[in-house]
């Protein structure tokens, strides 16, 4: 039987393809008709779990559609009468059970709600592991970025290629085969793969031989995978071309790309060695795979997704031209890689029981992106970068409508905006607060100890405190500590009150709207006597202690090592800005910017005078720390149409002359560099306009074939973007490019432009997909939002193509999210959007959390404004009057 049984799959796989290539744009209905669906929840009964799967997949691309067997081996853990699984648009015939007594047919009956299918049987099916269900299927390729999906490219002479890849995180894939898509289901996988000669496929492990079937078709054979939850299966049937290499510990690397791309793919290639070397020696755990391939795919929503033995990513996550790319562009592959390595551990070896646990896996990626790639390359600086992920997590998690790290949820709508900066850079931000309280020492003991002792399992929040707790020492509670942090939303605001060598704390949610939460609060803090960082764990509403005579200042979260904002009272304020107006240098560039950013959280929330922040924030005059100047711009943009362009300028004017048209320095350097360039261009100062404009005429003359000094060509390209006839070039440029790394530039520059026609022609064009990719129109529409000259075209845009949009990216996607605060997120005013909004029904959004995260956002906008905007220009005309004075 085990002979006869391939036999048979090929050929009913081969008739079936033959049924799928004649239908592909099959329009099928429910089959349940009258009969009840037997299961009532959401989630999957515990009745009967997956073992095994035998999948055999065969993608047409021509008719864009695919047909496929699987067999599912399974233990039955009590008797019943139904099977429950996940499909999701996928026609299913021929199914049936094996047991020891032979093949039954199985009624089939779907509730398509609950994208659920359920297997009866006539007879009960008695407790045992000796069952397998067969079945059949076919569908069409998706036409989103999930599931089984096409995608597409054009090669420089013209020529359209398709190709399929897979997506199947969190719920996709059901869309793909029929299966238990639920991330505790864990199986072995065995794949098989049916393509033309044409094509390559690839899965997520080796290939182990080929064989040839009728009608010139090959049908590739992989090697089982080890234990591993659905939505880490993944298989891609391409024109691809590969680079290889093997790690010091006997991995082999490939990194697959389009032909014409594969020369862009030697930075990602020694990265992913390097940083696959790295987790092994870290983690004490081998790689559990023999191979590990990355493929850059040419149509992709996220920036990358951690398939175990084959992550894929965007070109723009993975190709590097060492003449075209950046600083930037070289530092963000290297922590997308690092990220997905990292999941390879934490997410699959280890994977979160549910999604309401999500953080465990990418807070994790997250934290250990920082930590490897310092580790790996060194020179990128990125420690430098992490707190900004705290500053953007809190950004979110200061709303009424944020939510905890760790949150209840059901539907695939719930579970795709678990994918956001509370789960991301939230759950890092406390992993690193905890290692800090803990010392590094003792913290990774301890995720040693977890990854170790739940391999090839699934695990809660619990399991993660429980290995953390130092049993051969003093026991600290760690689950009482972490969970006011992970099961409560928000953060806190410390109140500091110096009082001669008194020091009372007080603690009180940061968003003063609801039922006062107390936090356990790692506290950190260093005094003007003495350099040594000092560690205090608050563990109450009001705390007390004592620092030595003499102190003058006290400065808490050192380095923001804790997810917490502090606030110093009247006098503590004003001695930090004497602090820093005098001596800057005293406190480090993540101390300064930490100051900036809680000075500016607490002039949102009234507990701070909005001029007491910019009294803080002028001392950026002399700034010149990386860290501390972004920070400066990221409050002060916001706010900069109600500022006189030449504050702005004036502010950083040093700065910017002291910026070198070149690519030189270090990495931080040159990121600094390109940001300063492109706003001072954008914002029309005139001797950056000037050597913009007399270099973007230098380039357009040759034809884009004079080589630009990377770091400058954002604003290069910006200034020329401001002409028709500039625009046009660049487009044109932009169509004929190869590397990802320019394209995204142009991007940015055509989205900058006044010319209203361009704008919205460039956002057709990103809808239509042709040129401009589909996949980066939630990026073209938020740039052209941002743009004075387009931020109503933006809304009325979003609107009038909201059901293609929702459509391609999915409900409650992260990319939706991004275009919906993306778009109103500066907006004054409720008035305009209800109309629409309130308009959408469930399918169509109108409970997703980003809408109400932009009502929330307005409502602050609005009270800002009422409080401050009076307070701003009282203190700008008493600058400006300073700015005269000084000046005679």
């Amino acid at each position: 039987m085990d002979f006869i049984l391939p036999c048979i799959r090929q050929c009913v796989g081969i008739c079936v393809w033959a049924l799928g290539a004649q239908l592909p744009h099959l329009n099928w209905r429910d089959i349940n008709g009258a009969q009840p669906f037997p299961w009532l929840h959401m989630r999957l009964p515990q009745t009967v779990v997956p073992v095994h799967y035998d999948l055999t997949i065969h993608p047409n691309l021509t008719t864009l559609s695919f047909t496929g067997v699987v067999r599912i081996q399974l233990d039955v853990l009590e008797e019943t009468k139904a099977i429950i699984l996940h499909a999701k648009q996928l026609k299913t015939f021929n199914v049936k059970l094996k047991t020891s007594e032979g093949l039954r047919s199985l009624e089939v009956i779907e509730n398509s709600v609950y994208q659920q299918l359920a297997l009866l049987s006539h007879e009960v099916i008695p407790k045992g592991r000796d069952y397998e269900v067969h079945m059949e299927f076919a569908a069409n390729l998706s036409d989103s970025f999930h599931g089984f999906y096409k995608s597409s490219y054009r090669t420089s002479s013209g020529e359209l290629r398709t190709l399929a890849s897979t997506q199947f995180e969190a719920t996709f894939a059901r869309t793909a085969f029929p299966c238990f898509d639920e991330p505790a289901f864990k199986a072995n996988f065995t794949i098989s793969i049916v393509r033309e000669a044409r094509h390559i496929a690839i899965s997520n492990m080796p290939k182990i031989k080929t064989v040839a079937l009728p009608g010139n078709v090959f049908e590739d054979h992989f090697a089982t995978t080890v234990k591993m939850s659905t939505y880490l299966v993944a298989f891609i049937v391409s024109d691809f071309h590969s680079v290889s290499k093997t790690t010091q510990h006997g991995v082999k690397i490939s990194v697959y790309a389009v032909a014409e791309k594969i020369n862009q793919t030697d930075f990602a290639l020694d990265a992913a060695v390097k940083l696959l070397d790295f987790y092994d020696d870290y983690f004490n755990i081998p790689y559990p795979l023999p191979k590990q391939d990355l493929a850059a795919i040419p149509d992709f929503q996220s920036g990358a997704m951690e398939n175990w033995g084959l992550t894929t990513y965007r070109e723009s996550a993975l190709l590097f031209h060492p003449e075209k790319s950046s600083v930037t562009d070289k530092v963000h592959i290297a922590k997308i890689i690092a990220h997905e390595l990292a999941h390879q551990w934490f997410g699959n070896l280890v994977t979160m029981e549910w999604w309401n646990d999500l953080w465990l896996n990418e807070g994790f990626a997250k934290f250990m992106e920082f930590i490897a790639v310092n580790a790996t390359y060194p020179q990128f600086q990125v420690n430098d970068l992490f707190m900004g992920k705290c500053y953007t997590a809190m950004e979110v998690d200061s709303l009424r409508s944020s939510h905890p790290v760790s949150t209840a949820v059901e539907n695939p709508t719930e579970i795709q905006e678990m994918f956001d900066r509370v789960s991301y850079d939230k759950g890092a931000c406390l992993l690193n607060m905890l290692k800090d309280f803990l010392t590094p020492d003792v913290f990774e003991v301890g995720i040693l100890r977890y990854l170790k002792r739940y391999s090839y399992k699934n695990t809660a929040n619990s399991h993660l405190w429980e290995s953390l707790t130092n049993y051969d020492g003093e026991k600290f509670d760690i689950k009482t500590v972490m969970d006011t942090w992970t099961l409560q939303k928000g953060f806190p605001l410390v109140n500091i009150d110096l009082k001669s060598r008194k020091l009372i704390l007080t603690q009180e949610r940061y968003l003063m709207t609801e039922p006062e939460p107390v936090w356990q609060i790692p506290l950190t803090y260093k005094t003007s006597d003495s350099a040594t960082t000092h560690h205090h764990l608050m563990r109450n509403a009001v705390d007390l202690f004592r620092v030595p005579n003499g102190v003058d200042w006290v400065k808490f979260n050192v380095d923001m090592s804790g997810y917490y904002v502090v606030h110093y009272g009247k006098e503590g304020w004003k001695n930090m800005i004497k602090l820093l107006h005098k001596n800057h240098t005293a406190l480090s560039g993540k101390d300064r910017a930490s100051l900036i950013h809680d000075a500016f959280r607490l002039v949102s929330i009234k507990k701070l005078g909005l001029e007491t922040a910019l009294d803080l924030s002028a001392y950026l005059s002399k700034e010149t720390d990386i860290i501390s100047v972004t920070q400066g711009f990221q409050e002060l943009l916001p706010i900069y149409k109600l500022i006189q362009r030449s504050f702005m300028l004036d502010l950083f004017k040093h700065l910017i002359d002291s910026q070198s048209w070149d690519d030189s320095g270090s990495a931080s350097e040159r990121m600094l560099r390109s940001s300063l360039l492109l706003f001072a261009c954008v914002r029309n100062y005139t001797p950056c306009v000037t050597k913009a404009k007399h270099l973007f005429n230098l380039w357009r003359d040759t034809d884009g074939q004079m080589s630009l000094p990377i770091d400058v060509t954002l604003a290069v390209y910006a200034v020329g973007a401001q002409t028709e006839e500039g625009w046009d070039f660049l487009f044109e440029f932009y169509r004929r490019a190869l590397q990802t790394s320019v394209q995204t530039r142009i991007r940015i520059a055509l989205a900058s432009s006044p010319l209203h026609q361009k704008l919205k022609w460039i956002l057709e064009q990103s809808l239509l997909g042709e040129v401009i990719k589909t996949q980066d129109l939630p990026h073209v529409l938020v740039s052209v939002s941002r743009n004075p000259r387009g931020h109503r075209l933006a809304w009325d845009f979003l609107r009038a193509n909201w059901q293609t949009l929702i459509k391609k990216f999915e409900v409650g996607s992260s990319s939706i999210a991004r275009m919906v605060k993306g778009v109103t997120g500066l907006y004054s005013t409720k008035t305009m959007l209800s109309s629409f909004f309130s308009s959408l029904t469930v399918e169509m959004g109108s409970e997703m959390r980003c809408i109400q995260q932009t009502y929330d956002a307005i409502h602050e906008n609005i009270r800002w404004g009422e409080t401050n905007f009076s307070v701003l220009q009282s203190w700008l005309k008493k600058q400006m009057t300073r700015f005269i004075h000084e000046d005679l």
